[in-house]
């Protein structure tokens, strides 16, 4: 070999080497790269899932709070509570920005079954305009349905017009002659201490299933668990325990 052809051979192993080397680099980084992305997503998904279990709890725990607390002020008469079918509770349903207007907030809601309170089912609560009590940023709403409030409710998404609902009587009263309990729900505000009748006309119920599916599994449908098809977890035994004394099984 002479020393040109010897200089060109040496010239082109190292050209060639920076190519084999960029090569041998780059898949590897783009693996790695793949697998924390990869890894990263689960956890995310891991995280979101834990996110969606302790937002059920804070739900229920909150819920629990505002039954204890109507039971013990017996400003929502106990004779409407022990003929619900459902009731429902939103706990500090807030009110949404200027532009938005309205209100909004997410609850729970359990009904009557042959064995007692279902478990509860995951709901939300839109639009309309309750009106917030003198001072208060926030409040929490509680919604008594009869037989008629029990069939809306099971479709799943109901839109609470001016025939659905009324605002509900407090203190002795209660008959079904003078509250108006024949439209399908009465509903209450709390806030600074006080149960009164609310005004939720025009507010929309939603069943929350992203909440539902992580509590209770992807096959469980709203209607499922309002019907006492599903087991309620230990975490809602104390909300039931108190629907129990408050409205009787």
């Amino acid at each position: 070999m002479t020393r040109n052809d010897a200089r060109l051979s040496s010239l082109y192993e190292l050209g060639a080497q920076p190519k084999r080397a960029f090569l041998s680099i780059e898949f590897p980084c783009t693996t790695n790269f793949a697998k924390e992305f990869v890894s990263l997503a689960l956890w995310m998904m891991i995280l979101c899932s834990l996110a969606w279990a302790a937002d059920g709890q804070k739900q229920l725990a909150a819920a629990t709070q505002v039954v204890q607390t109507m039971a013990s002020s017996n400003q929502v008469p106990s004779s409407l509570l022990k003929k619900a079918r459902c009731i429902a509770v939103i706990p500090k349903l807030t009110k949404a920005g200027f532009i938005i207007g309205g209100e909004h907030g997410n609850g729970i809601v359990s009904c009557r079954t042959s064995s007692g309170w279902s478990a509860p089912a995951f709901i939300s609560m839109s639009g309309g305009s309750v009106g917030l009590q003198a001072g208060g940023e926030h409040q929490d709403i509680l919604l008594l349905m009869n037989s008629k409030g029990e069939q809306e409710l099971k479709n799943g998404h109901w839109e609470l017009g001016g025939e659905a609902v009324a605002a509900g009587p407090s203190g002795g009263t209660g008959t079904e002659a003078d509250t108006g309990w024949k439209a399908p729900v009465l509903s209450y505000s709390h806030s600074s201490g006080a149960f009164a009748g609310a005004d939720v006309g025009g507010s929309k119920i939603g069943a929350d299933l992203d909440t539902i599916h992580k509590l209770y599994g992807q096959s469980a449908t709203f209607q499922a668990v309002l019907s006492g098809q599903v087991q309620p977890p230990d975490s809602a035994k104390q909300f039931l325990m108190e629907l129990d004394k408050a409205a009787g099984r």
